[in-house]
């Protein structure tokens, strides 16, 4: 019974009647659903308020009416998709502003480093020097590579290495990142290069394990000695 009361104190007080008193809009809300839509409004205004986000009322408006009559100029997909690029978009300009001392001095390493003797740059904007060239096959993005490598920070400190480790490591180029990929994919079997990884082919903004910073350049030295066959 003491149950039962708690749900019907509680249908009671999602129906009751409010009004808003604001000339410039009158609502009354009978339904619970007319309780919840309201606070929807309150709750979303209120979430992205307090995360410096400005909503255009209006417009916010329009789209709930244009949805909710089949006629919005986008659909849900394409409004997902643009909320959440808007917020990456957002997050990456805040990101750089805190970083902003880190982002030039690994740029400035960049460009200093692109017109050392023997270093070549590729159209991404990876970094690489040929220690030993091989005469092997190259691989590509879904070949399985062994290799062995060392992996530093530009101020040389050393974060991983299949040497120490002394076995060499294995691993599909597509499940690795993008600068380390792209790297070995120039590489013939054989070969021994070193890579400087510009930080958006590494780890971004995200940086990794505690040791890798928020946009920083990776260097890594590595040699090729098989495409692993399946």
């Amino acid at each position: 019974m003491k149950t039962q009361s708690k749900i019907i104190a509680l249908i009671s007080l999602l129906v009751f009647t409010y009004s808003v008193s604001s000339e410039a809009q009158k609502v009354k809300l009978i339904t619970a659903e007319d309780s919840l839509s309201y606070a929807l409004g309150v709750a979303n205004y209120e979430y992205y308020k307090s995360d410096s986000i400005v909503i255009n009322v209006k417009a916010f408006n329009k789209g709930m009416t244009d949805a909710s009559k089949a006629k919005a100029t986008m659909n849900e997909t394409d409004a997902s998709e643009y909320v959440m690029n808007y917020m990456q978009a957002r997050e990456t300009m805040k990101m750089e502003a805190e970083y902003k001392s880190q982002i030039d001095q690994a740029r400035g390493f960049m460009a200093e480093n692109s017109i050392k003797e023997g270093v070549k740059t590729t159209p991404s904007g990876l970094q690489y020097k040929v220690i030993t060239e091989g005469t092997g096959e190259k691989p590509t993005s879904e070949d399985k590579v062994r290799v062995h490598y060392t992996g530093t920070t530009t101020d040389g400190k050393k974060f991983d290495s299949s040497y120490d480790r002394n076995e060499p490591a294995e691993f599909r180029l597509s499940g690795v990142i993008k600068g380390f990929s792209e790297g070995i994919m120039l590489m013939p079997v054989g070969s021994k290069y070193i890579f400087y990884l510009p930080y958006d082919l590494a780890y971004g903004e995200r940086g990794a394990g505690g040791i890798i910073k928020p946009f920083e350049n990776l260097i890594f030295e590595v040699e090729l000695i098989e495409i692993v066959k399946e």
